[in-house]
């Protein structure tokens, strides 16, 4: 009994690490790469955490941090990335797409948790350089689920010439089916959802050197790429007015 209370411990825990109010906007952003005046009432959130791969050499090698505001139809993010070399080498956008220089953004529209590698109780949207969103499906092939989102990047014209990333995505809730009228939900506040970020970070290598995220996962067997098949390993957004 000692040992279950730990592991439930354990597990709880891992969401207490990672736990934020999220402000509404009642100025719709525009997606474009450009940072609105709105985003100032959000704050700034890191990615330090490394998830798979080796840490990067430097900051400038890869660097992140993201704020998020809400308002009825969606969840805004933006992220303002340090990457000194963009990379999409796989012309296919189902083709692994985790190997190029990619945004991922972890959704999971009730916090319900559990095993999602394979069904549409949670998203682990892959968003690429070319805006792009890849997951797989319940056919276990991957599809785009482009439609589910708004995406916009560019750099900035000064040193050392940052990426600012704007999304905003639709939530959809747990019983979505592939080719299904699209049907978002209405968010509301004080509702409770899963979230976190990463990104897939390539110089060159035929596969993603640096994989680094919003917040630590308990590794298993000593795997702390998780988050595409566990939703349990997200932390939690609470959406406030």
């Amino acid at each position: 009994m000692k040992y279950l209370l730990l592991g439930l411990g354990l597990l709880f825990s891992s969401h207490a690490l990672f736990a934020m109010d999220v402000s509404y906007t009642a100025t719709p952003i525009k997606i474009d790469g450009v940072a609105d005046s709105a985003w100032q009432k959000a704050q700034w959130q890191s990615m330090p955490y490394l998830m798979h791969g080796v840490l990067p050499d430097s900051a400038s090698d890869f660097s992140g941090k993201y704020k998020l505001l809400w308002d009825e139809h969606y969840l805004y993010l933006q992220a303002e990335i340090t990457d000194d070399v963009l990379l999409d080498t796989h012309a296919s956008p189902t083709v692994n797409y985790w190997n190029d220089d990619t945004l991922e953004v972890f959704i999971d529209s009730d916090a319900s948790g559990g095993d999602h590698q394979f069904n549409h109780s949670a998203f682990a949207y892959h968003i690429g350089l070319d805006n792009q969103a890849a997951d797989y499906g319940p056919d276990k092939q991957a599809h785009l689920y482009s439609s589910h989102l708004i995406s916009r990047w560019q750099r900035s014209s000064e040193a050392p010439y940052n990426v600012i990333w704007e999304v905003a995505i639709k939530l959809y809730p747990n019983d979505f089916k592939e080719g299904q009228e699209d049907k978002p939900l209405l968010l509301t506040p004080n509702k409770v959802i899963g979230f976190m970020l990463a990104y897939c970070d390539n110089d060159g290598s035929p596969v993603r050197e640096h994989f680094m995220g919003s917040h630590e996962i308990t590794p298993v067997d000593g795997d702390k790429n998780r988050g595409f098949i566990d939703a349990g390993v997200f932390g939690r957004i609470t959406l406030k007015r």
